[in-house]
């Protein structure tokens, strides 16, 4: 079994669940035909309908760049009206150039965002079976500084590990995190308090991202306050940010500084939700020990969580809605801490406590 069959067979079976009769959307993009070829025939094996969408970035680009309020809700109709006939979704977004966006105005993204994928995949896509990857092209693996063949083997190496033992592994952590109130998260740049007091935790083992590797609730909307620097650079409508430092009071953020300030104040201003948070989770994934540019990648990233700005998701819900759900990242492995009602749970990326050791590298990784 090749590697592109070994990952059709994760994502038709663990992510997506396929069953017989069942319809799946592909939606792909800057990957080969043979992948998605793996992939349709993982589907026919289970008696699974296939609805293809390939989608050119460049073509994308120009439409994000020049189109009006018009062509996005023209389009978003048709697309909704597609996504709402299907059981399960699975994107694979590759790119040939990650800064292919950098040039596009963000008044253009915003209409894309609220007029797009605000109905397409907030309100319709995110009610399905969904699982979301990347592809590892050239530019991929150039944005992360490897090799092609390299980070090839590293991207399947990631993406491919046992989630049914990971699911297990984050039980106690799970149980922990709906048994918490407060959380203060501590480090350089960062000291930051909020509750979590009657929000689910879910855990993320395959389902939704590819590679996954994260357990996630949210904070009560208006209960942030203090400062928190998010200290792994992202990925965001074409550009890059780097040192993210966000002031928080009564949940919302009240100053912002990075390298791409106007840029971040306009995202910030998106709507009434962007500026309140709507997701907080941990980052569990033994094998991702670096950053790559990729959220998908870096918000599993061993030792880390992370925070995302906007909408949150109807499993974890604190209520706040938004057309951007952000997601920005701090790596505490090289210092910082986390308390659960006052007490020290993890320290320098590692768990402290007894039940939550199984977590820790050194005992995942065989």
């Amino acid at each position: 079994m090749n590697n592109w069959e070994k990952l059709a067979r994760t994502l038709i079976h663990n992510s997506c669940d396929l069953q017989k009769g069942e319809k799946l959307l592909i939606e792909y993009s800057c990957c080969p035909q043979e992948f998605v070829l793996a992939i349709v025939k993982e589907a026919e094996k289970v008696g699974g309908l296939v609805y293809l969408w390939h989608i050119e970035d460049k073509i994308r680009h120009e439409l994000v760049a020049n189109g009006c309020i018009q062509q996005w809700s023209w389009q978003a109709h048709i697309d909704q009206n597609i996504m709402q006939q299907v059981d399960a979704v699975i994107m694979i977004r590759g790119e040939n150039n990650s800064f292919l966006n950098a040039d596009v105005d963000a008044k253009k993204q915003e209409i894309f965002a609220k007029q797009y994928s605000e109905p397409v995949h907030t309100k319709t896509r995110l009610q399905k079976k969904w699982v979301l990857l990347r592809y590892p092209t050239d530019s991929f693996a150039q944005s992360s500084k490897m090799n092609t063949q390299v980070f090839e083997e590293y991207f399947y190496h990631v993406c491919c590990l046992d989630y049914r033992d990971l699911c297990n592994r984050m039980e106690p952590l799970k149980t922990l995190m709906e048994k918490t109130n407060t959380v203060r998260i501590v480090g350089k740049g960062t000291d930051l308090t909020f509750s979590i007091q009657g929000i689910p935790a879910v855990k993320c083992c395959g389902e939704r991202n590819i590679p996954d590797g994260e357990i996630y609730t949210a904070p009560i909307k208006d209960s942030i306050e203090g400062t928190i620097t998010f200290n792994v650079p992202v990925m965001y409508q074409g550009k890059e940010f780097d040192q993210i430092k966000l002031q928080f009071h009564q949940g919302k953020v009240v100053h912002e500084s990075c390298n791409q300030q106007q840029e971040l104040t306009n995202i910030l201003n998106t709507d009434a939700g962007s500026r309140y948070v709507g997701e907080f989770a941990f980052g569990v994934n033994p094998y991702v020990t670096f950053a790559v540019r990729d959220i998908l990648f870096d918000e599993k990233m061993y030792g880390s969580i992370h925070m995302a700005l906007g909408n949150s998701y109807s499993d974890a819900d604190n209520g706040n809605r938004s057309a951007i759900h952000w997601d920005l990242i701090l790596n505490q492995v090289e210092g910082g801490e986390i308390y659960f009602d006052d007490v020290l749970i993890r320290k320098n990326g590692e768990f402290i406590l007894p039940e939550l050791v199984v977590l820790n590298r050194e005992n995942m990784i065989q």
